[in-house]
């Protein structure tokens, strides 16, 4: 689990609860037509900016990422793979099957080491792997920066909907709250989405693009090397490039 997207989310959900209900009516905050006006032009837009399967694709991307996924970091994976050396080198392949790593991907390619498969046969593997991973990635940022770019717009072609509504009203004071209302709500509603939910995870998907391309490429270099029977230490040197440098001699001792 991803305790900063929760702990973020939980955070911008209990700011804007206090803040609609602090010294306020929150049924105030409700509007069907703002909420309509934002809904719907969200997702037209979407849908003509991308394929339907592109989109759930997308969608499930920054979900699971965001909240649920899970990837080691180049110290952990120096340590890791330092100890895989060990065992393979000591035991072989079939030492390799009781090992139990929490990294998918990093499992994947222990699997197949153990197997016997050939070293081309697991870089092929494992780097087409490594690419549609990226590209899953690539879609969910697109998709969840295209809902963040086009709500707070369809939130202004609400507020000029309500400006226009009430300007017609004029004579009728009793019509214009309910149209300032609609005015108001649905840049509101807009802003909310794109900058709490949408934006953010868009970020966070461009975060997790970089740093799964690092360390499942480091996994790939490692695994290799293992599988070319080089020694312990010289994986782990050779995979210390992967670490910034203020931090290796610690990697190293923890190794």
């Amino acid at each position: 689990m991803d305790f900063g997207t929760i702990g973020g989310f939980a955070l911008a959900l209990a700011t804007l609860l206090f803040l609609v209900l602090y010294e306020g009516d929150p049924m105030g905050f409700l509007n069907k037509h703002a909420g309509i006006t934002i809904l719907g032009g969200v997702v037209a837009a979407t849908m003509i900016r991308f394929p339907l399967k592109e989109i759930a694709t997308g969608l499930k991307a920054g979900l699971v990422y965001a909240f649920a996924h899970h990837r080691m970091h180049a110290r952990e994976l120096v340590v890791a793979l330092g100890e895989i050396a060990e065992v393979y080198r000591r035991q072989g392949p079939l030492g390799l099957e009781a090992m139990e790593v929490e990294d998918e991907f990093l499992a994947a390619a222990l699997r197949m080491v153990a197997d016997g498969y050939d070293a081309e046969f697991i870089r092929m593997t494992l780097e087409r792997e490594r690419d549609l991973e990226a590209h899953r990635l690539e879609i969910g940022v697109k998709v969840y920066k295209s809902i963040g770019d086009g709500a707070p717009a369809f939130g202004m072609v609400g507020t000029l909907i309500g400006m226009v509504q009430m300007f017609m009203n004029m004579s009728d004071p009793s019509k214009l709250g309910p149209f300032m209302a609609i005015a108001l709500l649905a840049t509101l509603y807009g802003a909310v989405l794109a900058n709490f939910i949408c934006l953010p995870i868009a970020e966070k998907l461009e975060y997790y693009l970089g740093h799964d391309e690092l360390s499942e490429t480091m996994i790939i270099d490692g695994i290799l090397a293992i599988k070319e029977g080089k020694s312990p230490s010289l994986v782990r040197e050779m995979l210390q490039t992967y670490v910034p440098k203020p931090a290796r001699v610690e990697v190293l001792e923890a190794a």
